[in-house]
């Protein structure tokens, strides 16, 4: 799997560099160029300024957007009602575009880091609660009955039951969340902010250097791809795990 993963980014990175080569533009810099600007970067410490700015949004942005997101997906996946009432509010927010939000959120509370955050709650906490209501809809019953025949507490419910029948539901909305989060966090600070890699890129693309817009681009793709290799995937491995050790019994 690594090695394939490897080989893969390895000819990624040699198309790229044969075809900017071919298309002898500024427009279009190589990865030697772009990879330049990124050392240097680095050396001066700029990058980690910036890449650490727009990590912390994406945590704490993320994070209560996962939140809110799960807390309202299980409410309309078990409950009937409630799904009627506010599964329209869901979709309405969900289909509402993210550039819309941000700029109400700026002009409602100021061009704060509070209003920055609540923009992408608001934009992505949608998607996570409609992933999450699609996985609580679809639980085997024979579970619950389970849990009600050995009286299981509410949390012994969650950790047992619950998570691993959600697990590919909630860690498709962890990949799809992450992804957009970190894009619409991009625009949030290209919009109103003085640091992240977002105001980066508007500086360069007023000064129209493509290369450092590249490079700041390529640091956070890097970092977010780090974070899957390290993180999600071997949660993920440790969460299927359940499933092989249920189908064995």
């Amino acid at each position: 799997m690594r090695f394939a993963t490897t080989i893969s980014l390895v000819v990624l990175v040699i198309t790229w560099g044969i075809t900017s080569h071919l298309a002898q533009s500024d427009a279009f810099p190589g990865p030697v160029a772009v990879g330049q600007k990124i050392l240097q970067e680095g050396a001066n410490g700029e990058l980690w300024i910036h890449l650490g700015a727009t990590f912390g949004r994406v945590l704490v942005a993320f994070g209560l957007a996962w939140a809110v997101g799960i807390a309202i997906g299980v409410a309309l996946g078990r409950s009937d009602t409630l799904d009627r009432w506010f599964w329209p509010w869901v979709n309405t927010f969900l289909n509402m575009p993210a550039l819309v939000i941000i700029v109400i959120c700026y002009l409602g509370l100021g061009m704060t880091e509070w209003a920055a955050v609540l923009a992408v709650v608001i934009n992505k906490a949608p998607l996570i609660a409609t992933n999450v209501r699609d996985g609580v809809r679809q639980f085997e019953t024979r579970y619950d009955e389970f849990a009600s025949i050995y009286r299981l507490s509410w949390i012994q419910r969650v950790r047992l039951i619950w998570i691993p029948q959600l697990e590919p539901f909630l860690f498709t909305a962890l990949r799809t969340g992450l992804s957009l989060t970190w894009k619409i966090i991009l625009v949030v600070e290209l919009l109103g902010r003085s640091s992240g890699i977002g105001f980066q890129v508007h500086l360069y693309f007023q000064l129209f250097e493509v290369d450092m817009i590249l490079a700041y681009a390529l640091s956070f793709m890097i970092a977010m791809q780090l974070i899957e290799w390290v993180a999600v995937r071997p949660l993920e491995q440790r969460v299927q795990q359940w499933r092989k050790d249920d189908q064995l019994a």
